[in-house]
C-alpha cells in the first residue's frame, strides 16, 4: 500500500522555502518508518509514499492529485490510462482553499483524504465532500474559541484581518458574529490576500495604526498578511495585540527583516499537539548523501548552513541572482547543530503532529482491513475485504470506524462529519531582550470539557508586547460602573457608549448595564446609586434637636400660663384681678395651659388616637381661647354703654353674657370636629411620595375641607375679636383691655397668616413643626399681650393696684 502526501512548501510569488512544510514532510516520513518497523501494526506490509509540491496554488495542487490518480503527465481523466499505483489514500492539503478543488474530485471517486491543518467548515458537509477526513477540528469550533478568548480578557473593541478567499470570509464573518453575540463589537473587517498590491497593502496598515482597536485578529494563512505585518512593523507598531487563529502559522521565519518582532506579546491558537518521541533523533540523522530522493534536504540544507550545492559544472544549479559569490558551497557532510535544528521550531509541532497522526489513521484503517475475519466484515453481508482488488471506498469505511491511541496515549477517531475532536493549545510569542523567540504554551481550548472549564488560560504566563503580565485594554468606550447605564451613541457600534447616572430613584449594581431599575416603594438609592436601601422613616421626635426644642417650649410657656393663673387666683380680689372679668381671665388661662399641651399630641410617631385628638382638640381649644377674648371685648363695650342709665345695654351686664359668648362660639367648632371625625377622621400614614429619599410617618387629615372649616371658623373669631377690639380701643374705663386685646389679636391674627403659606409649602416633620409654632406663638402672643402688663402691675407696682390709683389715673 502507498500513501501520498500533497504538501506546499514553496510560495510561488516568494519562490522561498518554508521549513515547517518540510518539517511535516518528516514528520510523514517518520511515521511510515515507525509503522514499517513496528511488527504488530501492518506485518509483512511496507508502506509507501509519493510526495506532490503545491506550491500554495490550487492548480498544481489539482495538477499533483491527478497525477497520483492517473499517473504522471495526465491531466485529466481517461478511460484507458497507465496502471494506477496502490493509492490508499491522499493526506493533505494544510490549507482549505487547495484542500476544497481536491476534495471534491476525490469525493467523486470516493479515495479518502485526511487534511492536516484545513479547519473550514463547510468540508464537514458529507454531501460535497463525502470522503473528506482531517485531523484537525473544524472552524466552527475554533470561531467560538476566538470569540471567548477576546470575552476572556474584556477586549469588546477588536479589529479583524481576513485573508479574501472562502476560509477567511466564512470564518472572518462566523467570529464577528460570535464576538457580537456575545457583547463585544469589530472595529474594522478587512481582506488582505497574497496578490494584492503593495499599495493597497500600504493603505491598509495605515488604517490599522490610526484606529483605536488595540487588538487584532487574524484569520488567515502567515503568507497573506506577510507583507502586511512587514509593513507594520517598519511604521514601529508595537501597541497592538495579535490573536491569530489555526490558519496562521507562528514562525519567525514567516516574516523577514526581523519583522517577526511585531509578533512579540501575541497570541494564537493552534490544533493540540504532543511531543513526537524520537522525531527529534530521526531529524538529526538527515543528510543528503542518506536521502537523495528528499526533494526539499538540499533547500533546508541551503537555509540551516547558509551554503549552495554545486552542480557537476560546478554551478549552484539554481538562480541565486549573485548570491553565490557570498555563500560557500555546500558538503552534505555538515552536522545538524543546536542553530540548524532551531529551525525546526520542535517546541511546537502544529500541523506536524496532525500530519503524523493521519498517516497513523491509514495504517490503523488498513490494519483493520487486513486482520478482518471473514463472516464478520463491517459490511452489510458481514464479508470483508478481498485483499487482492481493494476499492478506496472500502479503505474509507475503515476509517470511518476508526478509534486508537498513539505513543503518547492521545486518542484518535473521526465523528460522522470526518472531524477530529476540537481542542486547541493557546500559545503566546515572547521575544526576550536576546532577540529569542520563544513559543509559550498558556491555555488549552476544549470542547469536550464542561461549560467553564472548555478554555483555561493562565494569565500569568502571558507577557504582552510591552513585557508586563497585565492585560492591555481594548474598548471604544471605558466600562460603566455601578450606579451608571449605557447610553449608546447615534451612529455609533454598541460598544461605543456614553456612561450616565441612573435617573432619580432608579439604580444599578452591576457593571455595563443598559438599563437603571427603580427600587421598592418603600426603599430608595444610596448615594453612589448603585444598591437601594430602607428608607428613613421621618417624623417630629422628641429626641431630635427641632423636637426638643419644640417641647421645652412648650413646657415653658405652660409653666409661665400656670403662673399666672396662679397669680390671678392669689390676687383675685385686687382691682386689677376684678376689673378684667374675673371669671374669663380664669378660662383664657386654663385654655391657654390646653394650647401649650396639646402640641405636644404633634410630637413623636403618629398614632390612631393622637391623629383623631391633634386638629380637633387643638381647634376646640383655641376657639374657647378666642372666644373668652371675644367675650372679654364684647363686655368693654356693654360697660361703657351701660354708664348710661337709659342704656338698654345694662340688661346685658352679668355672668351669663361672657358665658353665652364662650358656650355658642365654642359650639359652633366642636360640632364642626365631630363631624369630622364622624365623617372622615384623620388616621396615621406612611407617605412615600413627598419626599423620594424617605418615608414620612404622619397623620393623613381624612377630608382636607373639615381641616380648613376648622381653621377658617377659628380665624374669623379671631378677626371679629380684633375688629370689636380695634374699635373699643379708645373708651374711657379704668379697667379697658380693648388696647391689650387689640394687640393681642394682631399677634393672633399675623400668627395664623403666615402659618398658611408656611403649612401648605413644607412636608414632613418640618409641617407639624410649622404648626406646632403657630400654636405656641400665637398662644404665648394672647398670654403675653394681655396677662404680663396685669402682672407686672401686681407683682411689682402693688401700690397701682388700687382701685383709687386706676381711677385717679385714668379719670
Amino acid at each position: 500500500m502507498v500513501v501520498y502526501h500533497v504538501k506546499g512548501c514553496k510560495y510561488v510569488k516568494e519562490n522561498e522555502f518554508t521549513v515547517r512544510c518540510y518539517r511535516a514532510v518528516l514528520a510523514m516520513i517518520f511515521a511510515i518508518k515507525e509503522i514499517n518497523e513496528n511488527h504488530d501494526l501492518l506485518p509483512n506490509i511496507t508502506l509507501g509514499f509519493r510526495i506532490f509540491d503545491s506550491c500554495m496554488t490550487e492548480r498544481r495542487a489539482v495538477q499533483g492529485l491527478l497525477d497520483l490518480l492517473y499517473g504522471e503527465r495526465m491531466t485529466a481523466p481517461r478511460n484507458q490510462c497507465q496502471p494506477r499505483p496502490p493509492l490508499a489514500g491522499i493526506i493533505g492539503e494544510q490549507y482549505s482553499t487547495l484542500s476544497v478543488p481536491m476534495a471534491r474530485i476525490m469525493g467523486v471517486l470516493h479515495y479518502p483524504q485526511i487534511s492536516q491543518g484545513s479547519v473550514l467548515s463547510t468540508l464537514s458537509d458529507k454531501l460535497q465532500f463525502p470522503s473528506f477526513l482531517r485531523t484537525v477540528p473544524s472552524s466552527t469550533f475554533q470561531n467560538l474559541a476566538i470569540a471567548q478568548l477576546v470575552g476572556h480578557f474584556g477586549w469588546t473593541w477588536v479589529g479583524m484581518i481576513a485573508s479574501d478567499d472562502e476560509l477567511g470570509l466564512q470564518g472572518g464573518h462566523s467570529i464577528r458574529r460570535r464576538i457580537e453575540d456575545s457583547g463585544g463589537c469589530v472595529a474594522f473587517m478587512e481582506q488582505v490576500n497574497l496578490r494584492y498590491s503593495k499599495e493597497k497593502v500600504l493603505q491598509l496598515a495605515q488604517m490599522i495604526r490610526r484606529h483605536s482597536a488595540k487588538v487584532v485578529i487574524v484569520h488567515s494563512p502567515e503568507i497573506h498578511v506577510k507583507l502586511l505585518l512587514e509593513i507594520l512593523y517598519g511604521m514601529n507598531i508595537s501597541s497592538k495585540v495579535w490573536i491569530f487563529t489555526a490558519s496562521f502559522t507562528i514562525t519567525p521565519w514567516v516574516l523577514a527583516n526581523q519583522a517577526w518582532k511585531i509578533l512579540n506579546g501575541s497570541l494564537g491558537i493552534v490544533p493540540y499537539t504532543e511531543h513526537m518521541l524520537g522525531f527529534e533523533e530521526f531529524l538529526r540523522k538527515l543528510k543528503p548523501a542518506r536521502n537523495p530522493d528528499d526533494i526539499f534536504i538540499k533547500l533546508f540544507w541551503n537555509k540551516a548552513f547558509n551554503c549552495i550545492f554545486l552542480a557537476s559544472n560546478g554551478t549552484s544549479g539554481e538562480s541565486t541572482e549573485g548570491k553565490e559569490s557570498r555563500r560557500g558551497p555546500c558538503s552534505g557532510e555538515e552536522t545538524l547543530n543546536e542553530e540548524a535544528m532551531a529551525l525546526f521550531e520542535l517546541n511546537e509541532l502544529s500541523y506536524t503532529y496532525q500530519g503524523y497522526t493521519a498517516v497513523y489513521a491509514f495504517a490503523y484503517a488498513l490494519n483493520a482491513l487486513v486482520r478482518c475475519v471473514p463472516g464478520q466484515g463491517p459490511f452489510k453481508t458481514g464479508s470483508c475485504v478481498d485483499l487482492n482488488n481493494i476499492q478506496p471506498w472500502q479503505i474509507l469505511h475503515y476509517l470511518k470506524h476508526i478509534r486508537f491511541q498513539t505513543r503518547t496515549g492521545d486518542e484518535i477517531f473521526f465523528d460522522a462529519n470526518g472531524d477530529a475532536p476540537a481542542t486547541y493549545n493557546i500559545l503566546n510569542v515572547q521575544i526576550s531582550q536576546d532577540e529569542e523567540f520563544q513559543l509559550v504554551k498558556v491555555g488549552k481550548l476544549d470542547s469536550a470539557a464542561p461549560r467553564g472549564r472548555d478554555i483555561i488560560i493562565s494569565a500569568g504566563a502571558i507577557l504582552w508586547s510591552d513585557g508586563h503580565s497585565q492585560v492591555p485594554f481594548s474598548v471604544c468606550s471605558e466600562s460603566c460602573p455601578p450606579g451608571h447605564r449605557k447610553a449608546a451613541r447615534e451612529g455609533e457600534p454598541a460598544c461605543c457608549f456614553d456612561c450616565v447616572p441612573c435617573s432619580q430613584g432608579e439604580v444599578s449594581n452591576g457593571t455595563d448595564t443598559i438599563t437603571c431599575f427603580k427600587c421598592p416603594e418603600n426603599q430608595w438609592p444610596n448615594s453612589g446609586r448603585d444598591q437601594c436601601i430602607q428608607k428613613m422613616t421621618e417624623y417630629l421626635r422628641y429626641d431630635e434637636p427641632l423636637g426638643q426644642t419644640l417641647t421645652s417650649s412648650a413646657i415653658l410657656l405652660t409653666f409661665f400660663t400656670a403662673s399666672v393663673l396662679g397669680v390671678f387666683i392669689k390676687y383675685r380680689h385686687t382691682p386689677v384681678v376684678k376689673g378684667n372679668n374675673r371669671g374669663l381671665s380664669y378660662v383664657l388661662l386654663l385654655a391657654l395651659i390646653f394650647c401649650f399641651l396639646c402640641s405636644f399630641l404633634f410630637i413623636s410617631s403618629p398614632r390612631t388616637l393622637t391623629c383623631m385628638l391633634r386638629q380637633t382638640l387643638f381647634g376646640v381649644i383655641f376657639s374657647i381661647s378666642v372666644s373668652c377674648v371675644l367675650a372679654k371685648t364684647v363686655l368693654v363695650v356693654l360697660a361703657f354703654k351701660a354708664t348710661n342709665p337709659c342704656s338698654s345695654a345694662r340688661k346685658w351686664l352679668g355672668s351669663k353674657t361672657p358665658i353665652c359668648i364662650v358656650f355658642f362660639c365654642s359650639l359652633v367648632q366642636t360640632v364642626i370636629c365631630a363631624a369630622w371625625l364622624v365623617k372622615s377622621p384623620p388616621f396615621p400614614e406612611l407617605n412615600m411620595k413627598s419626599y423620594n429619599e424617605k418615608i414620612i410617618f404622619e397623620c393623613n387629615e381624612g377630608d382636607a375641607i373639615f381641616f380648613y372649616c376648622m381653621l377658617g371658623y377659628m380665624g374669623l373669631l379671631a378677626t371679629v375679636s380684633f375688629i370689636v377690639a380695634f374699635l373699643s380701643r379708645n373708651l374711657p374705663g379704668s379697667f379697658n383691655e380693648a388696647k391689650l386685646i387689640t394687640f393681642s389679636m394682631l399677634v393672633f391674627v399675623s400668627v395664623w397668616i403666615s402659618f398658611i403659606p408656611a403649612y401648605l409649602s413644607t412636608r414632613g416633620k418640618y409641617m407639624v413643626a410649622v404648626e406646632v409654632f403657630a400654636i405656641l406663638s400665637s398662644s404665648a402672643g394672647l398670654l403675653s399681650c394681655i396677662f404680663f402688663p396685669k402682672c407686672y402691675i401686681i407683682l411689682v407696682r402693688p401700690e397701682s393696684n388700687t382701685r383709687q390709683h386706676l381711677v385717679g389715673k385714668t379719670g
